[in-house]
Parts: structure tokens; sequence; C-alpha cells
């Protein structure tokens, strides 16, 4: 949809990108609608997993067998005409069900109506068995990765004949084949983690040949895997006078994702001295006006239709991502900090006052190792030592995201740069999946545009990068009028963005003995639209102060360590949201389900005051909002709770039971505490800390989970 100014002072929509098929078809199905008001019946809307439309046509003219009446072909489907009375002949005596099919987001949808104002016997009938027929014919075909040698090929040639859209626009990417090739790494080592969860990869040891000779002491406080996140963490460290490594299996600085964040959220690295605030200005490349959430409703039920969601200071800031991560190196550097990149992890061996990390360096294939006291897991979903310490309940959910930085090329009046894209669906369900874009202005006229989707994580359908580049390529005309050859490519932006849904903190693994995971190798983030990035700057306050404290006084085990999490009770309780986004694996939903359910929750949004929705979409909802909007919900679409049974079960459903028992009565201990224990906390500091530091820590993480950890954001200054 694209943007126009009206009269008042939001915008509103201007038009729907439609296929050619919809462009013909929605124009009569409206004249017939005005000429038939009280005879026209839908009895069918299916969505069938195929980009094939034609094939799906041809099936019904040529195979299907009704049963019933009389089969005419139609250039979108067919006609069956059943005598209701004395014949064919007699007009009055017949009914007429159309069936019709069109194409959108690379799949194939299909509508049943009936044409008369009385039901045709055995109609109900015809539909349960096109139904069943159809399922049959067109079942779920999860994508699988191919096997390729690049000894002998291209990327681009070893691709093209199973993702032609993608080889090909990769090409006019800068940087293109390096990162699609990283592309299919990534999808590679996701799946191989997916299909083997119980049995993964060991790269943590406990070392005990070494444990009884005397050793230097380790060269490093803090070795930092993963240059991403690491480097913003581990500059703010080296910055506190710890000797810090960070190790980088990239070219460091270079990054296949861009960030956006709120300003109230990134001045934390203000707050905590990091940068200063002609530093942070350089590395924000836009500040937009508004951000819009809007989601697909043609074919839901008017009470499951909602207004556009205005959410004015919610990722409303485009970061440079390369920029900040040089910023960080920058100061990570001065501060005595080195950076080790194109250098992978390939293990790591504990014992008792170290962890001796052994790593290859890629363009050298060179092996070394070095020790630390702690090493920092920042390696995202990418992460074996992630996986190791949580095997199949690593991540639950997993949003495959695509997309691109585009330079120029868009029509003149496609978007306006004031305006950020936020949460947007413009079709149904497509092939097992609810497809949502994002769209962030950057700088100059620069469009960074996401494609994703809520994903079960499941050892058949791991969800694939590739696949959804494919879709990418192939849709991004119809939801922004472009032509795919106009457009210029600054650069691909692709990962997986993790999820998982914990009753309690202590319910995933973070930490084991000298070792502690930060960002989405820590998956505490939001499930609805924060990822690792927008999590870890939330609370870099307390992820800072609390491993401080640990190093400080070597606290350095698992069980004072598992202390250093950006958990949030409040965030855990909105898992059911992204769960709702979620089509189970092999099941078939009503294509307008999952927009029915948003448009359900983010209508209710919208028509509360706009802090609410603010704090709903920065993870900083109370409890009182909460419980106030989940009850508008429910009495404003009743469906909704039957909906959320079928598709979150009864496992899922009783764990977030489970989930919201929690939020409750950590709301109410926060109501008891909040105002009086963290001043009265950080008043025994002194002597506490010198005397139980073990204690000590478990209080400070308590702090924060009263405050931080319940969304209540305060000043860095008012937690310390």
């Amino acid at each position: 949809m694209g943007i126009v100014e009206t009269g008042s002072k939001f915008p509103t929509i201007a038009a729907l990108s439609l296929s050619r098929t919809q462009v013909i078809l929605i124009p009569c199905l409206f004249l017939l609608v005005l000429y038939f008001p009280s005879t026209m019946k839908q009895l069918l809307y299916i969505e069938i997993p195929t980009p094939d439309v034609e094939n799906v046509c041809n099936w019904l003219q040529t195979e299907f067998q009704p049963g019933i009446g009389i089969i005419r072909a139609t250039p979108d489907g067919i006609q069956v005409q059943v005598s209701l009375g004395n014949g064919l002949n007699d007009h009055e005596s017949v009914g007429e069900l159309a069936l019709f099919t069109w194409t959108l987001q690379r799949t194939t949808y299909l509508k049943v109506y009936r044409w008369t104002e009385c039901p045709i016997p055995s109609e109900s009938a015809l539909v349960q068995r096109l139904t069943d027929q159809l399922r049959l014919k067109f079942p779920y075909h999860y994508p699988q990765l191919p096997e390729i040698d690049l000894s002998h090929e291209s990327i681009f040639t070893a691709l093209a004949p199973y993702y032609p859209l993608t080889a090909h626009y990769f090409q006019s990417i800068p940087n293109g084949e390096y990162d699609l090739t990283r592309a299919y790494w990534w999808e590679k080592r996701w799946r191989e983690s997916v299909h083997h969860p119980e049995e993964p990869k060991q790269v943590v040891f406990r070392s005990v040949d070494q444990e009884a000779l005397p050793q230097a002491p380790p060269i490093y406080d803090l070795i930092y895997v993963g240059g991403a996140l690491g480097v913003i963490h581990g500059a703010v460290m080296a910055q506190r006078g710890y000797r810090v490594l960070l190790l980088e299996r990239l070219p460091f600085g270079r990054m296949n994702r861009e960030w956006n964040i709120s300003r109230s959220e990134i001045k934390n690295l203000i707050d905590l001295q990091l940068l200063t605030p002609e530093e942070l200005e350089s590395v924000i490349g836009n500040e937009y006006k508004d951000g819009l959430h809007k989601f697909f409703d043609a074919n839901n039920p008017s009470f499951a239709k909602a207004p556009i969601l205005h959410t004015p200071t919610v990722l409303n800031l485009s970061i440079d991502s390369d920029r900040l991560l040089q910023l960080c190196g920058e100061k990570l550097k001065a501060a005595g900090g080195e950076i080790w990149e194109q250098t992978e992890f390939l293990r790591a061996d504990i014992s008792t006052d170290r962890v001796t990390v052994t790593t290859i360096h890629l363009p050298s294939q060179f092996k070394t190792s070095v020790s630390g006291r702690l090493l920092v897991d920042a390696m995202g979903t990418a992460s074996p030592i992630a996986w190791q310490l949580n095997g199949k309940r690593t991540f639950d959910s997993v949003c495959p995201t695509v997309g691109a930085c585009i330079t120029d090329g868009f029509p003149q009046g496609v978007w306006d740069h004031r305006y950020g894209d936020v949460l947007n669906s413009h079709g149904d369900i497509s092939r097992g999946r609810q497809l949502i874009w994002e769209l962030f202005p950057g700088r100059d006229q620069e469009l960074t545009i996401y494609l994703f989707h809520y994903h079960q994580v499941h050892r058949d359908n791991p969800g694939s990068l590739l696949e959804m580049y494919e879709d990418f390529f192939h849709i991004l005309p119809e939801y922004r009028r472009c032509e795919l050859d106009q457009l210029t490519w600054r650069k691909a932006t692709f990962g997986y963005i993790p999820g998982h849904f914990s009753v309690r903190e202590d319910e995933r693994h973070i930490a084991c003995d000298r070792i502690v995971a930060i960002g989405d190798a820590a998956s505490l983030q939001s499930p609805l639209i924060f990822t690792g990035f927008g999590s870890l700057i939330r609370n870099l306050g307390r992820l800072v102060d609390l491993l401080d404290t640990a190093l400080k006084h070597n606290l350095l085990s698992a069980i004072h360590l598992e202390n250093i999490r950006a958990y949030q009770t409040n965030v855990s309780v909105t898992w059911l949201f992204s769960k709702g986004m979620m089509v189970p694996t092999g099941v078939h939903l009503p294509p307008q389900r999952i927009n029915a359910m948003l448009n359900t929750f983010f209508g209710i949004i919208a028509n509360e005051p706009p802090a609410v929705g603010e704090a709903f979409m920065k993870d900083q909802i109370s409890w009182l909002s909460f419980n106030r909007m989940a009850l508008r919900a429910a009495w404003q679409n009743p469906s909704l709770l039957l909906w959320i049974w079928q598709m979150a079960g009864i496992s899922d459903l009783s764990r977030w039971i489970g989930n919201y028992v929690n939020f409750s009565l950590m709301a109410m201990i926060s109501f008891l505490l909040s105002s009086w224990f963290p001043a009265f906390v950080r008043w025994m500091q002194p002597w506490l800390e010198k005397r139980y530091p073990g204690f000590w820590l478990y209080l400070l993480a308590w702090v924060y989970r009263l405050t931080l950890g319940l969304g209540h954001p305060k000043p860095l200054r008012d937690l310390q």
C-alpha cells in the first residue's frame, strides 16, 4: 500500500498492490455483489500451497468431479450448474456454484460462491470433496536445502536451478556472492542443529588434565565470540578496565542486518559513556515521523478489521550498523582491547581458573588457543554453545528474515520517507506461513525492506532463508510497486531471529561455568518486533552492571552467571501473540485466520491512548494494561479463544498460563517492593557486597527483575 497526504495529519491507505487476476476479478465480483446482493454466498475460501495457479485451474477443469450438476470451464476455474426443480431450461430452477482461483504471494487461493438464495442440495458434500481432493493433490512441500559443490561452480550457478530470482538479483548486490554464500552456510548450519537437537555438536569441554599444573594467569578477562553485539558489550567492559578479546568470523564491521530502535533506548549508549551525543547522531541514518502497523483484512469479518496503528516512537531511528560497529571497535581498541577478525570459534575448554578457546583463522587455516577468565557467547542462532546448553529447547520459534537496503529505483509516490512500515501484511496465509513486511527509511532516499514470518521450529520444517529470498524477489512488486531491474541494491539483509518460550527465567540456560550468552544466543528478547540488538541495548546497563559485579568478585560459576540475563517477565507473557502468528507444520488454517487475530489485537491497541500502544510495542506493557486489552479482545472476538486453542494446543496453552501466573506474581511483588527495595539494596551495598558478594549479585539481579524485568525503564543513575 502506498502513502498519500490527506486533509488529516495522518497518512491513509492509497492503494493495494494486486495481481493482474485480482485487478480483473475484484471489479467483476463487486458488480455481481451489487447486482445480486442477497443471492451470493461464500461457501469456501482455501489456500492451496503452490504458486502454479494454472495447474490448479487445469485440475479443476479436467480432473475434479463435483458429483453434482454440469461443469463449465471459466478463465479462472469452473461453474457448476445444478438443477433445483424442472430442469436446466427453467432459469428459476437452476442453482450455480462458482469456483475461481487467483494467485498472490507465490501461492494459489480458491473461493466457492453460490449464486442462489436457497442452498443447493449436496453443496456441503461438494465443498468437502473439493477440500479433501485439493489437500491430496497439492500437499505441503517443505523446501530442502540443495547440496552444492562450490569448488566447481559459483554460488549463483549452483543455486540458479532451485532459486532462479535469488541467484539472478544477488549478482546485482555489492558483495552478493559472499553474502549469498553466507546465507547458504547459515541455513545449512541452522538445519543441522534443528535436525539433531538431541545430539548437538559438543564444543564445550571440561578440562581436567592441566588443572594440577601451575599455569600463567589468563591473558584476557573477557573473550567475546561474535563481533556484532559482542563489540558493543565488549567496548563498555573494556572501558571499565577489563582485558577484552573479540573474535569475529566475518571481516569485522560487516553486518547482514540493519538495526532500528527508538531514541529513548539508544540513549543508553550515552548514559554508559560508550558514545558521545555527537557520535550517536553520526550513526543515525534517519528518524521517521510515524511508524505504521496494518494487516490485510479484505477477507476478515467486520469485527476482525482494524484501522492503522500509529507508533511514532517505535523503531523510528534507522541505525547505520556498519558505522556503529566501527565506532565501538575503535572504542574497544582505544581501551586496550583486541579484535581478531575472520577467526572462527572451534571449542572451549573449561578449567578451574580459566576458559581456553580454540580458534581457526579462516584465510590461513591457522589454529591457535587463547585463554580468558570468561567467554561471552554472542554468536546468535548459529551458536553451537547455545545448542549444547539447551538441546531441543534451544529455540522454540524463529523468524527467517530476508531483505535488502535499496538506495534508488522506486517510482515517485510509492513511499513517503517520513513513515516506516513496522508490521504489514498484504495477503493471507501463503504456503503455510503468514508473511509480514517491514520497511524503514534510511539515509537520503534509502529504504530497508524485510520479509519474514513467525515460525515454529520443527525438524521436518526448519524454516528456509533461500526460499524466503525467492519469495522476496517475486512478491516485492506486489508489496511496493516497482520494477526489480530498476532498483539499486546496496546490501542484502538476512538472518534467523530466535524466540524461546520460558515459563520462568531459569527455564532457559544462558550460562555454564565461565561462559555466558548475550543477544540472540541467549534468546530472551521480545517475540514481537525486537531482535537481540534491541534486547541488548535496552538491557545494556543491567548486563554490564551484573557482569562487572561477577568479574570483580570472581563469581564465574554457572549458578552466578545465570543471573546475568536480559529476561523480562512481561515479555514472556506476550509470546502468545507470536504463537498466534505461526501456522503449525502440516496444519491447514483458514487463510485469513492469522490476519483476523492480528487485527483483533492491533485494533484494540489502536483505540487505546498512544502511550499504551507505544508501551506494548516496546515491551513495557503493564499488568493492568495487558489484562484490560486481553479482556477486550475476548469480548470483541469470542472466537479468539478457540483459535488460540487450535493453534497453540493444550501443552503450550498450559505453559502460557504458567507465564501469566508468574507475570501476575512478579507484578504484585514489584508493586509492593519497587518503590523502596532498590534504594534499600543500594544502601546496603558497601557492607553487603564486601562480605557476601554472591548474595549481593543475587539481590542486584532482583533489583533489575523488579524494574527492567517488568518493562519499567529507569535511567541508569536511578538504578545505581
